[in-house]
């Protein structure tokens, strides 16, 4: 992987992680244009790189995850994750294997859009406008709505907004709660990662190379991810998911073309 490719990579996974329109799919995509989508620490990055993009959410939400002692918020962070932990644990293999299918991206993406196009009026009686009343049951709920997300091209973000929609949060809480589960979610899968490549293929962490692209992918995901939240938030206000619905419907369409006619694998 060149300087070149890790920027593109990062910048592609700092605009769409928290926007409803999958994150690891897009990755995938640009990764398989570019021709590296099966080397190995191509998986390694798109995957490490989140790291930076959680910080963003962090930096961004300071006042909600600090001081540390806001320990319900934590809790109900905590068990709305253990879905994810659990899942992730027992399915990991068949996850990866499916990391480098494009045709899984292209057909989530298009059913997603679908979905999303129609989002608003399937949940528009929310109930729950602060995240202090989300209920542990409430949070544990969205959390499995969450793992759906583990199919390429679905799109964690999505599927947690669409559960908590489900749970009768309002549309900006419920992507809110998504970009805070996200954080323990994303860090747990990233520090997994790592510590399974690095017991199974050390050389992809201990090349210095690989570790310069790393850091580099780290900062340049954060910086996009904190311009592209604010600019999600905007859109959602104004036009609620109509829009990622079509562009997620679109780009599905024209990557299945792209397959179909062999321009794409």
């Amino acid at each position: 992987m060149s300087i070149f490719q890790a920027i593109i990579i990062a910048i592609v996974e700092g605009l769409t992680e928290f926007l409803p329109v999958s994150s690891t799919g897009h990755m995938i995509i640009a990764s398989s244009f570019m021709g590296i989508a099966t080397n190995d620490f191509t998986k390694l990055f798109e995957v490490a790189i989140q790291l930076g993009a959680i910080l963003s959410v962090v930096v961004l939400y300071h006042k909600k995850f600090f001081p540390l002692n806001h320990w319900l918020f934590y809790a109900k962070l905590f068990a709305a994750v253990i879905p994810a932990l659990v899942f992730g644990a027992l399915f990991s293999d068949k996850i990866d294997s499916l990391l480098e299918s494009t045709q899984t991206v292209a057909i989530s993406l298009f059913v997603g859009g679908i979905i999303l196009i129609f989002i608003d009026k399937f949940f528009n009686k929310p109930t729950i406008e602060k995240e202090e009343n989300i209920s542990f049951v409430k949070a544990i709920i969205i959390g499995c709505w969450q793992c759906i997300a583990m199919i390429p091209g679905v799109s964690r973000s999505a599927a947690s907004i669409i559960g908590g929609m489900q749970q009768k949060l309002t549309r900006n809480l419920a992507a809110e709660f998504s970009f805070f589960l996200a954080v323990p979610t994303m860090a747990a899968a990233t520090g997994y990662k790592l510590l399974k490549a690095y017991k199974q293929t050390p050389t992809l962490l201990l090349n210095k190379e690989n570790l310069v692209l790393l850091a580099l992918g780290n900062v340049v995901a954060f910086v996009v991810a904190m311009f592209a939240i604010k600019f999600f938030i905007g859109i959602l206000q104004k036009y609620g998911f109509k829009f990622f619905g079509w562009y997620r419907v679109i780009v599905g369409l024209i990557l299945l073309a792209l397959i179909a006619t062999g321009y794409l694998s």
